[in-house]
């Protein structure tokens, strides 16, 4: 089988900058075996793919360890794909996602996408974030990811993550957040 494969930076205008991401438009979906195997190979944050269905297209997305149910950035990039290698002219699509549809449209060389809200939950701090963070944050909140509050932008610039700890979690993400000076 042979997979055609991009790699597009979003959130960038010049090459090597920004976000990026790989983006394999398929015919059909191979196994997700098949799916992760690709994914990891690319090393990418996420790899996402497509597939047609009707006038839009099913999308999934993978990080090199496991799919996710929602990625902004590779979303983007397998729209930026379309309008311009695959579907020139084209200024809308609409994705089927875990996370529900998302519609992509282009103007004027730009892209835009509402982004579904993910409002979190206040909770205590699991004492891996702390050990992880190296600090207790202010608040916490928790959705997919646990966003830690802080007091001061200097407390996040004096942070020193502890990737092992914060690996023990179990959430996709960690955002550490203050007001900036």
């Amino acid at each position: 089988m042979r997979i055609p494969i991009y790699q597009i930076d979003a959130f960038a205008e010049h090459q090597f900058e920004g976000n990026p991401a790989a983006v394999c438009p398929l015919e059909s979906w191979p196994s997700d075996d098949l799916l992760q195997k690709i994914a990891a190979e690319n090393n990418l944050a996420e790899t996402g793919f497509f597939v047609r269905q009707g006038d839009d297209y099913a999308l999934r997305w993978f990080t090199p360890k496991r799919e996710v149910d929602l990625c902004g950035h590779a979303t983007l990039a397998s729209a930026f794909v379309l309008f311009t290698y695959l579907e020139p002219g084209r200024t809308q699509v609409r994705f089927h996602t875990l996370s529900g549809p998302l519609e992509v449209t282009q103007e004027s060389g730009l892209l835009a996408m509402i982004f579904p809200s993910r409002p979190g939950e206040r909770c205590d701090a699991p004492a891996a974030l702390v050990k992880g963070l190296g600090k207790q944050p202010l608040e916490v909140y928790r959705s997919r990811d646990y966003m830690a509050v802080f007091a001061s932008e200097q407390e996040i610039l004096d942070l020193q993550p502890s990737m092992p700890d914060l690996a023990q979690l179990d959430s996709l993400g960690i955002i550490a957040t203050a007001p900036g000076a």
